[in-house]
């Protein structure tokens, strides 16, 4: 029987591609991704496989939308006798959590294309007994109302940085929160629970990726167990 890991050590894996058009380069991409460093466990394996996937999807992504964008960008420059577009893309990730059983982190991709930097993120919380995702309901009681309780929360954070002015929102935030809820959008860290919407779901782009934070402790939030899972 396989022993069970607690945490998995982890190396990056990198990628750089750049695309050309008569000669002239108008696309990069830069990639790093998670790589556990002992594969020989079928979690490892299974992750493994997971992000080697991630990292062939957005490079095709990056040839068949992205390349095609940035060549007519750089046509048009061209034939306007104006400076060529520097277009590229990157798709990192961050490690939030590595132990109890538990592997937690976000990938976040960056493209810029003529025009302001476009983020979007999508967390991963791994159960690393198994191998598969941990679910966001796990983290709460049986039957908790999960999304209520964090758009609540994600409410009353805001309240608070708008009479600050730290941060701004569209007018309409609080609808928008609910509508574009995604149970996905979530990672652990050591202090607890956070979720995040993606960019444009609830604020201009100035504000990046909105998060927020609910401690362990807080409105029944807990660390899964994963030996119940």
């Amino acid at each position: 029987m396989e022993e069970q890991p607690q945490a998995l050590e982890l190396e990056t894996f990198s990628a750089h591609r750049e695309w050309t058009q008569d000669g002239l380069p108008v696309l990069t991409a830069e990639l790093s991704l998670p790589r556990p460093v002992d594969r020989k466990h079928r979690t490892a394996k299974r992750l493994d496989r997971f992000y080697q996937v991630q990292c062939r999807a957005y490079l095709r992504y990056c040839e068949q939308f992205l390349f095609p964008y940035a060549s007519q960008l750089c046509h048009q420059a061209l034939e306007n006798s104006q400076t060529l577009p520097v277009c590229t893309a990157s798709l990192t990730y961050r490690v939030t959590r590595n132990q109890d059983g538990i592997l937690s982190l976000y990938t976040q991709t960056r493209e810029v294309c003529g025009a302001a930097p476009f983020l979007q993120r999508h967390g991963d919380t791994w159960n690393l007994a198994t191998g598969f995702p941990v679910p966001l309901s796990v983290c709460f009681p049986r039957r908790a109302p999960v999304k209520k309780l964090l758009c609540a929360a994600a409410a009353e954070e805001i309240t608070r940085q708008e009479s600050m002015g730290i941060s701004r929102y569209h007018e309409n935030w609080r609808k928008e929160l609910r509508r574009s809820f995604n149970a996905q959008n979530y990672y652990l860290t050591g202090e607890g629970l956070t979720f995040f919407w993606q960019m444009h779901a609830i604020a201009p782009a100035t504000e990046g990726i909105p998060a927020f934070t609910l401690s362990f402790g807080a409105q029944g939030c807990q660390l899964p167990d994963v030996s119940r899972l």
